[in-house]
């Protein structure tokens, strides 16, 4: 058993340094073949027990190595944290969330034992094993989903493919991220089947089989991204236009690169001011401005009131705005000093707040603490936050002067349907507002993947705007127009073209899930009802 979970935790690792920043993608399409070998048991028959732990380490591993620049947020001295403390609360994130994040694995390889055991009492040979690996594609996009839901959730199988396999991901228009996600399952446990497992007897599969699950893997593999290079040539995978897009228009960005260990304190929000006004005066210039300026989130940390004197601190950008009459997208916060939102706000040049968004999907542990109404006490004693910050609401929308606009404020990257939304209801651009300072400097490569997979999904050009790196603006295909630097203080002008087509994950949300699952109750009870005749297949 040692070195069956040996085994599946390197095959875990072998899938982390398939995403950022390792960037080698083609690993992914190896990495579950040890899951799959261990969970089908090629010499002996593994308990639902034994399933789960191995699904667990290779989770472990998987999320272990992808999510480790957690561990970034300590030291949390500027948060007035104690060193030891702050270790303590670093390592807890990265395991809970590690957790978390393995737990789809473990109740997949559940799901996929005892489908194998409870259907190979009614079929065997090819049959059994091609249904299997369906139905285990499918069980992966249902436990993908499920979790997704939740308030802790971040790499999506399908981001071990992104920003670099364009082709495949164009896949994701149909369904969002789940249709890459089960794509890899399946190109996996075909080659789990063509590829004898170390453990295994000569006899299962037998030679001409196996060389045929191979074939199928390869060919597949092949196919679906023939068929991604072709929707990525061509601009394929649209179902519908709704309206005449608006006109092109130029954003210009701005990377504060204020670090988190002074933004918060007088000279790091005096900073913050200088950079931001200087950045707005330049993209401004009246040689050659931008339509617009995008700052990213929480670029003001203070309470945005739209003054322009000398009294306020904001009014060092306010009369920069005056001056120029160039709207912008500015990420501040809203309310009371005590209770606030992390916002968006469209202002224009007369300080008016045009439109505003608040985000959604806040941080567990950095932004909120769950359970805080039950554990009460004890939060005010271990959080070192000194105000509550309130959620968004579900169904919000940004109308700007250029179109109406899909936001997503950070941690919302992951999340695609809080993107999908504001798509459905009009949104013709999407913008990703980002801080990314709290982290190791590998986290921003992962953040840029998870925003390439938005822009492929909602067939959405984006910019972003992040406070360290990394800015960039997409297109709709997910090619990464520009880029910036990491921890750099950057701005850049580029070009965005609104669109409003509809793609069929945008129209129909996530249906693959739904359907996978609906699929597989119908085939148990097909077997269940008629496995004489199935066996003729055998």
């Amino acid at each position: 058993m040692y070195w069956t979970l040996i085994q599946t935790f390197l095959g875990g690792i072998l899938t982390g340094l398939a995403a950022e920043p390792f960037g080698c993608w083609w690993l992914a399409w190896v990495g579950l073949v040890p899951l799959w070998w261990q969970v089908r048991g090629d010499r002996q028959d593994v308990s639902l027990r034994s399933a789960a732990l191995i699904g667990l380490t290779w989770g472990l591993g998987f999320d272990g190595l992808t999510l480790h620049w957690i561990l970034g947020i300590h030291p949390l001295a500027w948060m007035g944290v104690p060193w030891l403390q702050s270790l303590a609360i670093a390592l807890f994130c990265w395991v809970a969330i590690t957790l978390v994040g393995a737990s789809p694995v473990l109740l997949w390889a559940i799901g996929v034992r005892w489908l194998d055991r409870w259907t190979r009492r009614r079929i065997s040979g090819t049959v059994a094993d091609l249904w299997l690996v369906l139905a285990g594609a499918g069980l992966w996009s249902i436990a993908e989903t499920l979790l997704s839901q939740g308030a802790l959730w971040w790499p999506w199988l399908s981001l071990t493919q992104s920003p670099h396999n364009l082709a495949i991901l164009q896949l994701d228009r149909l369904s969002g991220p789940t249709v890459t996600s089960a794509t890899i399952v399946v190109v996996n446990g075909l080659l789990a089947l063509g590829w004898r497992s170390p453990t295994a007897g000569w006899a299962l599969p037998r030679d001409h089989r196996r060389r045929w699950y191979g074939i199928s893997a390869i060919s597949l593999w092949v196919a679906l991204h023939g068929l991604g290079w072709v929707m990525l040539d061509r601009d394929l995978g649209i179902m519908h236009t709704r309206t005449i897009p608006a006109q092109s228009f130029s954003v210009g960005l701005i990377q504060g690169n204020i670090p988190n260990e002074i933004k918060l304190y007088p000279g790091g929000i005096r900073q913050a001011l200088l950079n931001y006004r200087d950045g707005y005066l330049a993209l401004t210039d009246p040689a050659n401005p931008v339509d617009v300026v995008f700052t990213p989130e929480t670029a003001l940390p203070l309470l945005w009131s739209g003054r322009r004197d000398g009294y306020s601190p904001e009014g060092l950008l306010g009369q920069a705005i005056v001056d120029r009459n160039v709207p912008i997208w500015l990420g501040t916060i809203q309310g009371t000093p005590r209770v606030y939102t992390n916002s968006l706000l469209t202002i224009n040049g007369k300080l008016e707040t045009l439109s505003r968004y608040d985000k959604v999907r806040l941080v567990p542990l950095g932004e909120y603490i769950p359970f805080a109404s039950i554990l009460g006490r004890v939060i005010d004693i271990l959080s070192p936050l000194e105000a509550r910050i309130e959620f968004g609401d579900r169904d919000q929308t940004f109308d700007t002067p250029f179109g109406r606009a899909a936001v997503a404020i950070c941690y919302e990257s992951a999340f695609p349907d809080v993107l999908r939304r504001q798509v459905a209801a009009g949104a013709q651009f999407a913008l990703s507002a980002a801080n990314n300072a709290h982290y190791a400097k590998t986290m921003p490569s992962q953040h840029h993947a998870q925003d390439v997979m938005r822009a492929i999904e909602l067939d959405r050009p984006m910019a972003r705007a992040t406070n360290t790196g990394y800015s960039a603006i997409v297109d709709h295909q997910g090619r990464t127009l520009w880029k910036s630097g990491l921890n750099r203080y950057e701005t850049h002008s580029g070009v965005i073209t609104p669109r409003t087509t509809l793609t069929p994950y945008v129209r129909w949300g996530n249906w693959l899930a739904p359907l996978s699952g609906l699929t597989i109750i119908l085939s148990i009870g097909v077997m269940l009802a008629i496995p004489e005749k199935l066996n003729r297949f055998e």
